[in-house]
Protein backbone atom coordinates (compact mmCIF):
# COMPACT_ATOMS: atom_id res chain seq x y z
CA UNK A 1 0.00 0.00 0.00
CA UNK A 2 0.98 3.26 -0.40
CA UNK A 3 0.94 4.43 3.32
CA UNK A 4 2.91 3.96 5.85
CA UNK A 5 0.09 3.45 8.51
CA UNK A 6 1.85 2.21 11.20
CA UNK A 7 -0.62 -0.73 12.24
CA UNK A 8 0.07 -3.24 14.84
CA UNK A 9 0.02 -6.17 12.80
CA UNK A 10 -0.48 -8.90 15.30
CA UNK A 11 -3.58 -6.72 16.91
CA UNK A 12 -5.08 -6.23 13.73
CA UNK A 13 -5.10 -9.94 13.35
CA UNK A 14 -6.73 -10.64 16.76
CA UNK A 15 -9.82 -9.06 15.84
CA UNK A 16 -10.30 -11.05 12.72
CA UNK A 17 -9.63 -14.48 15.00
CA UNK A 18 -12.37 -13.13 17.12
CA UNK A 19 -14.76 -13.07 14.50
CA UNK A 20 -13.63 -16.42 13.16
CA UNK A 21 -13.93 -17.66 16.21
CA UNK A 22 -17.71 -16.44 16.68
CA UNK A 23 -18.56 -18.53 13.52
CA UNK A 24 -18.46 -14.94 11.40
CA UNK A 25 -17.34 -16.06 7.56
CA UNK A 26 -14.62 -13.91 7.29
CA UNK A 27 -13.46 -15.43 3.57
CA UNK A 28 -16.68 -13.06 2.06
CA UNK A 29 -13.62 -11.80 -0.35
CA UNK A 30 -11.29 -14.87 -1.34
CA UNK A 31 -15.11 -16.19 -1.68
CA UNK A 32 -15.69 -13.63 -4.53
CA UNK A 33 -11.95 -14.06 -6.06
CA UNK A 34 -12.02 -17.62 -6.21
CA UNK A 35 -15.33 -17.68 -7.87
CA UNK A 36 -13.56 -16.32 -11.00
CA UNK A 37 -11.61 -19.71 -10.75
CA UNK A 38 -8.01 -17.85 -11.20
CA UNK A 39 -4.51 -19.58 -11.15
CA UNK A 40 -2.97 -16.84 -9.79
CA UNK A 41 -3.66 -13.72 -7.40
CA UNK A 42 -1.74 -10.48 -6.19
CA UNK A 43 -3.19 -10.01 -2.97
CA UNK A 44 -2.59 -5.91 -2.87
CA UNK A 45 -2.48 -4.28 0.37
CA UNK A 46 -3.07 -7.60 2.14
CA UNK A 47 -2.16 -6.80 5.51
CA UNK A 48 -1.61 -9.93 7.89
CA UNK A 49 -2.60 -12.27 4.43
CA UNK A 50 -5.95 -13.10 5.37
CA UNK A 51 -7.55 -13.39 2.02
CA UNK A 52 -4.10 -14.51 0.67
CA UNK A 53 -3.84 -17.52 3.07
CA UNK A 54 -7.18 -18.64 1.94
CA UNK A 55 -6.89 -18.73 -1.39
CA UNK A 56 -3.60 -20.40 -1.52
CA UNK A 57 -5.40 -22.97 1.11
CA UNK A 58 -7.63 -22.96 -1.58
CA UNK A 59 -4.91 -24.19 -4.23
CA UNK A 60 -4.56 -20.95 -5.94
CA UNK A 61 -0.97 -19.29 -6.01
CA UNK A 62 -0.88 -15.98 -4.16
CA UNK A 63 1.98 -13.34 -3.95
CA UNK A 64 0.79 -10.49 -0.88
CA UNK A 65 2.12 -7.44 -1.21
CA UNK A 66 1.67 -4.33 1.40
CA UNK A 67 4.05 -1.14 2.52
CA UNK A 68 3.70 -2.15 6.65
CA UNK A 69 6.20 -4.74 7.87
CA UNK A 70 4.41 -5.13 11.02
CA UNK A 71 1.19 -6.67 9.23
CA UNK A 72 3.74 -8.56 6.73
CA UNK A 73 5.14 -9.90 9.99
CA UNK A 74 2.21 -11.20 10.78
CA UNK A 75 1.67 -12.49 7.21
CA UNK A 76 4.97 -14.47 6.97
CA UNK A 77 4.52 -15.98 10.39
CA UNK A 78 1.17 -17.88 9.71
CA UNK A 79 1.56 -18.66 5.94
CA UNK A 80 5.65 -18.87 5.31
CA UNK A 81 5.10 -20.36 2.22
CA UNK A 82 3.49 -17.86 0.18
CA UNK A 83 5.25 -15.02 -0.97
CA UNK A 84 5.03 -11.13 0.49
CA UNK A 85 6.67 -8.71 -0.58
CA UNK A 86 7.65 -5.39 1.36
CA UNK A 87 6.59 -2.40 -1.50
CA UNK A 88 4.23 0.29 -2.49
CA UNK A 89 2.01 -1.10 -4.23
CA UNK A 90 2.41 2.49 -6.56
CA UNK A 91 5.79 1.67 -7.43
CA UNK A 92 5.54 -2.62 -7.48
CA UNK A 93 6.58 -4.12 -10.44
CA UNK A 94 6.82 -7.74 -9.88
CA UNK A 95 7.56 -8.59 -14.03
CA UNK A 96 4.31 -10.62 -14.18
CA UNK A 97 0.66 -10.34 -14.86
CA UNK A 98 -1.76 -12.29 -12.26
CA UNK A 99 -5.46 -13.22 -13.68
CA UNK A 100 -6.89 -11.52 -10.65
CA UNK A 101 -5.55 -8.44 -8.40
CA UNK A 102 -7.69 -8.16 -5.37
CA UNK A 103 -7.41 -5.04 -3.03
CA UNK A 104 -9.66 -5.67 -0.10
CA UNK A 105 -9.92 -3.67 2.89
CA UNK A 106 -10.18 -0.35 1.99
CA UNK A 107 -6.81 -0.70 0.33
CA UNK A 108 -7.66 3.09 -1.96
CA UNK A 109 -8.70 5.45 1.69
CA UNK A 110 -5.13 3.88 2.98
CA UNK A 111 -3.68 5.91 0.33
CA UNK A 112 -2.42 9.67 0.27
CA UNK A 113 -4.44 11.97 -1.09
CA UNK A 114 -3.35 12.66 -4.68
CA UNK A 115 -1.83 9.37 -5.14
CA UNK A 116 -4.86 7.16 -5.74
CA UNK A 117 -4.21 6.74 -9.45
CA UNK A 118 -0.93 5.74 -9.17
CA UNK A 119 -1.37 3.05 -6.97
CA UNK A 120 -4.54 1.84 -9.29
CA UNK A 121 -1.74 2.13 -12.36
CA UNK A 122 0.29 -0.01 -10.29
CA UNK A 123 -1.86 -2.86 -9.72
CA UNK A 124 -3.16 -2.83 -12.74
CA UNK A 125 0.11 -3.52 -14.43
CA UNK A 126 -0.23 -6.52 -12.84
CA UNK A 127 -3.56 -7.70 -14.58
CA UNK A 128 -2.75 -10.25 -17.63
CA UNK A 129 -5.33 -10.02 -20.81
CA UNK A 130 -8.67 -11.11 -19.97
CA UNK A 131 -7.63 -11.31 -16.12
CA UNK A 132 -9.71 -9.49 -13.43
CA UNK A 133 -8.84 -6.32 -10.49
CA UNK A 134 -11.01 -6.68 -7.75
CA UNK A 135 -11.17 -3.60 -4.91
CA UNK A 136 -13.50 -3.54 -2.15
CA UNK A 137 -14.10 0.06 -0.20
CA UNK A 138 -16.52 1.96 1.85
CA UNK A 139 -18.01 5.10 0.33
CA UNK A 140 -17.81 8.60 1.26
CA UNK A 141 -14.31 9.19 2.31
CA UNK A 142 -13.04 11.39 -0.32
CA UNK A 143 -12.57 8.62 -3.04
CA UNK A 144 -15.17 8.21 -5.19
CA UNK A 145 -16.19 5.32 -7.42
CA UNK A 146 -16.09 8.22 -10.28
CA UNK A 147 -12.34 8.70 -9.70
CA UNK A 148 -11.43 4.63 -9.48
CA UNK A 149 -13.46 4.11 -12.88
CA UNK A 150 -11.54 6.70 -14.26
CA UNK A 151 -8.51 5.36 -12.99
CA UNK A 152 -8.79 2.02 -14.04
CA UNK A 153 -10.14 3.29 -17.48
CA UNK A 154 -6.43 5.03 -17.87
CA UNK A 155 -5.05 1.88 -16.82
CA UNK A 156 -6.93 0.29 -19.40
CA UNK A 157 -9.60 -2.11 -17.42
CA UNK A 158 -13.06 -1.93 -18.20
CA UNK A 159 -15.56 -1.83 -15.57
CA UNK A 160 -17.59 -5.12 -15.68
CA UNK A 161 -19.49 -5.76 -12.51
CA UNK A 162 -20.20 -3.80 -9.55
CA UNK A 163 -21.71 -5.03 -6.08
CA UNK A 164 -22.47 -3.61 -2.93
CA UNK A 165 -20.81 -6.47 -0.91
CA UNK A 166 -18.22 -8.80 -1.04
CA UNK A 167 -21.01 -11.43 -1.32
CA UNK A 168 -22.80 -9.97 -4.30
CA UNK A 169 -25.58 -7.99 -3.35
CA UNK A 170 -27.02 -5.69 -5.92
CA UNK A 171 -25.14 -1.96 -5.83
CA UNK A 172 -27.41 0.93 -6.09
CA UNK A 173 -26.07 4.37 -5.66
CA UNK A 174 -26.51 5.51 -2.42
CA UNK A 175 -24.67 2.79 -0.53
CA UNK A 176 -21.93 3.27 1.56
CA UNK A 177 -19.74 0.50 0.18
CA UNK A 178 -18.86 -0.71 -3.71
CA UNK A 179 -16.89 -3.93 -4.78
CA UNK A 180 -15.94 -2.83 -8.27
CA UNK A 181 -14.83 -5.51 -10.94
CA UNK A 182 -12.07 -3.99 -13.63
CA UNK A 183 -11.05 -6.49 -15.98
CA UNK A 184 -8.23 -6.24 -18.73
CA UNK A 185 -9.82 -6.46 -22.09
CA UNK A 186 -7.98 -8.94 -24.73
CA UNK A 187 -6.72 -6.64 -27.35
CA UNK A 188 -8.57 -6.13 -30.44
Amino acid sequence: MTLGRGFDGARYQERFDQLQAQGVDIHGEANLVASYRPRTVLDAGCGTGRVAIELHRRGIEVVGADRDPSMLAVARERAPEIEWVLADLASLDLGRAFDVVVLAGNVPLFTPPGTEAALVAGCARHVRTGGQMVAGFQLGRGYTLADHDRYCGTAGLVLVERYATWDREPFADGGDYAVSIHQRPPAP
